[in-house]
């Protein structure tokens, strides 16, 4: 459930945006967009609890998880009728527990005006290549995510 009494951002939700780019506060989790549009509606889903490493969250971490992830699922396949979606857990520069959370594409998307194209097609994601946007596309896609949300 959305949890939004005294938020505390870690690092790596600091260097995604928050709290601007938070579409949705859950008790354990936040989902963030991904200011850098990788493809359309990428987003970043980071943990609140201070871990480095996955098995140091908790049980109700995990648990709650899947309802993130349901709601997560649901709401790009009605916002963009995404095609497969990849959840990356790479943690390399952003310490704290976080999924890249890249929406994949067949095809050439359009979205306020913008082509956004997923090059990496049909192989791993290409997070080096970002479709270019700006605060106000990138606040559009953050609307049409949180109007298509559970």
């Amino acid at each position: 459930m959305e949890n939004s009494e005294n938020p505390v951002f870690n690092d790596t939700m600091r260097k995604f945006g928050a709290p601007q780019t938070i579409i949705r506060r859950y008790k354990h989790w936040s989902v963030l967009l991904r200011p850098a549009q990788a493809t359309l509606g990428a987003m970043v889903l980071v943990a609140h609890e201070p871990a480095y490493a996955f098995s140091e969250l908790s049980p109700d971490s995990f648990t709650e998880l899947h309802q993130v992830t349901t709601h997560i699922e649901a709401a790009l396949a009605k916002a963009f009728n995404n095609d497969k979606l990849n959840y990356l857990m790479l943690m390399m520069v952003d310490l704290d527990v976080h999924f890249h959370v890249i929406p994949r594409y067949a095809g050439t998307k359009q979205f306020g005006g913008i082509e956004f194209i997923d090059t990496g097609w049909p192989a791993v994601p290409n997070l080096g290549q970002v479709n270019k946007t700006d605060a106000t596309t990138n606040q559009l896609i953050m609307d049409q995510l949180t109007s298509c949300w559970s």
